[in-house]
């Protein structure tokens, strides 16, 4: 029997115009006044940027500024060089990039709604009819489990941090969420437009994560489809999969006539991703999925034991998608929270399936500890921006200052009333949601959602010139390039980072060496002896002269210092 047993006001839709806004409000803050960060989000950037400005082998091989980024798949980079070149001399090459995100978060979020909608309106999904009627018509149903998979994505933590980079993985856990609506719509109805639509997604998705991750998603429709869908397999294997491996080998092949790069070359790259499980790895990966999946993983697990007398489609689907793609991170050499952030759309979506049959208990949990906690976030962040205008509460300012020395506050009265009218909107949502008790089954990740939204929109408004200063490289990379003549050839380097190495070459005006350029006259080194006591500093020629030296404030650890030698 199924376990769902439902009225029509359990099932009214959110508006659509407080989707939109909702997700806007989650997005647009940060794209402004925002710096490259170091590490993924400058890393990322670099690449967009060299692109933008270079040649055909840089498309074809994506690198930042001359420094090879292996296993690096072009789509993300790809999309973004095409908006530095069409709107950087409007807005700046940095704001043009992050236009990436918001192409990155609408076609994710728009797959996870369509891929619940398209599950969630099949007859085995639908509650169980009533004895006198009054049970919710298959569209109503199926548009209410899309809202709540919508609301859970966009309530994950990860996706949080990781969907507001100018990084590659923001496309990745995007095109995953369309790969999971074309195979939706593939097993729905098998059709040999449905099967191109599905090789199309997967061949995206191939070019821009490593080919593991498309590979374990076709491997687990084939599972399911070999076992209950006979139809769609004949369409899968004939269509779907040679059709899905026409573009990463149109593209491995212009790479290869450019650049001299094999087909081996990238599979052997994407097999460094995978290893054997440790138990170190596997407990750093639990304790992260715990905090990084939330609240998508709790009701999850309960879809599947509420269903498991009716595993269907709606279930299978979802839940085969992330057992494939669990193996990725049970295999990787080393935790990294990237493989988790592929997990996020199929447990969004099996998570939407437990809504209608959580218990009132399950769901009071899940509000309050989405209050208790997100609440006392907030106020965190209000007391500490509170601290750094006005010193007071002292410690607090102390600490703030003293992670970040020499950063001088700033005072934004927009940012202000946009934190405070965000701050009163998320009061008039505790007030609906706790004091009218609504019967709607997307209730239960309401306040999650809402909660995440709140915590990103006052950092982003009230904490932004702190973040940028403790993030950013601008100030180093200021003094870099005042500290380079005029004309100079070219800059070699020992130790610098693809996230240093895009800032300086971006907000610095640094010309880095290229592959197959002569010996530059200048040599910037990164050194981080300052992170071990006792471990000396890099050793460089005695003919070298030191020219220049310089680190971020907000860094105790960072050492850059540039030399410069004869040219020969």
């Amino acid at each position: 029997m199924k376990p769902v047993r439902l009225s029509a006001t359990a099932t009214i839709a959110l508006p659509r115009w407080g989707l939109v806004a909702l997700c806007l409000l989650y997005i647009l803050p940060g794209i402004v006044r925002r710096d490259p960060w170091k590490v993924d989000d400058a890393a990322g950037f670099g690449v967009m940027w060299t692109m933008a400005h270079g040649t055909l082998s840089d498309w074809l091989l994506p690198n930042i500024v001359g420094l090879s980024t292996p296993g690096e798949a072009p789509l993300a980079y790809w999309i973004g060089a095409l908006l530095i070149r069409a709107f950087g001399w409007l807005t700046g090459d940095a704001l043009a990039a992050r236009l990436s995100i918001l192409v990155f978060f609408a076609i994710g979020t728009l797959a996870v709604w369509r891929t619940a909608f398209v599950l969630g309106r099949r007859a085995e999904a639908q509650p169980l009819k009533l004895a006198f009627g009054g049970q919710p018509a298959a569209l109503d149903y199926g548009r209410m489990l899309a809202d709540g998979a919508l609301l859970i994505y966009v309530a994950s933590l990860g996706l949080l941090l990781r969907s507001h980079e100018t990084a590659a993985t923001a496309l990745q856990v995007s095109l995953v969420a369309v790969v999971m609506y074309a195979a939706a719509s593939l097993f729905d109805r098998p059709t040999l437009r449905a099967a191109i639509g599905l090789g199309l997604a997967t061949g995206l998705l191939f070019l821009t994560a490593s080919w593991i991750t498309p590979l374990l998603l076709i491997a687990s429709f084939v599972l399911i489809a070999s076992l209950r869908y006979r139809l769609a397999l004949r369409y899968l294997l004939i269509i779907t999969l040679p059709l899905a491996l026409c573009l990463p080998v149109a593209w491995l092949l212009a790479r290869q006539l450019m650049t001299g790069t094999t087909l081996t070359d990238w599979l052997t790259i994407g097999l460094r991703d995978l290893g054997a499980p440790s138990a170190a790895n596997s407990r750093e990966l639990l304790k992260t999925m715990v905090w990084y999946l939330w609240p998508a993983w709790p009701i999850a697990a309960w879809a599947i034991y509420a269903w498991r007398a009716q595993l269907t489609l709606h279930i299978l689907l979802p839940a085969s998608a992330t057992l494939g793609l669990a193996l990725i991170t049970l295999f990787a050499p080393s935790m990294r929270d990237h493989g988790l952030l592929s997990l996020l759309p199929p447990l969004a979506i099996l998570a939407t399936f437990g809504l209608p049959t959580l218990k009132r208990g399950a769901i009071n949990a899940i509000d309050w500890f989405s209050v208790m906690t997100l609440s006392a976030i907030a106020g965190f962040i209000w007391l500490g921006w509170l601290a750094k205008q006005t010193g007071w509460p002292a410690q607090l300012a102390k600490n703030a200052f003293r992670a970040a020395p020499g950063f001088q506050p700033e005072f934004s009265s927009i940012a202000l009333l946009v934190a405070l009218a965000t701050s009163i909107g998320w009061l008039f949502l505790l007030y609906w949601r706790l004091g009218r008790r609504p019967p709607v089954l997307w209730r239960a990740v309401v306040l999650s959602t809402g909660g995440s939204v709140l915590c990103w929109v006052l950092l982003m408004t009230l904490w932004l010139p702190w973040l940028n200063y403790r993030q950013s490289y601008a100030s180093v990379a200021e003094q870099l390039g005042a500290a380079l003549p005029q004309s100079y050839r070219c800059v070699d380097t020992d130790g610098v980072g693809p996230a240093q190495r895009a800032s300086f070459a971006y907000l610095g005006k640094v010309k880095f060496s290229r592959p197959g350029q002569r010996q530059c006259e200048f040599l910037l080194v990164q050194d981080d002896s300052l992170l071990h006591p006792g471990r000396q500093m890099k050793l460089v020629s005695p003919e070298l002269g030191l020219v220049w030296q310089g680190r971020r404030a907000a860094d105790r650890h960072e050492l850059f210092r540039l030399f410069r030698r004869d040219a020969p």
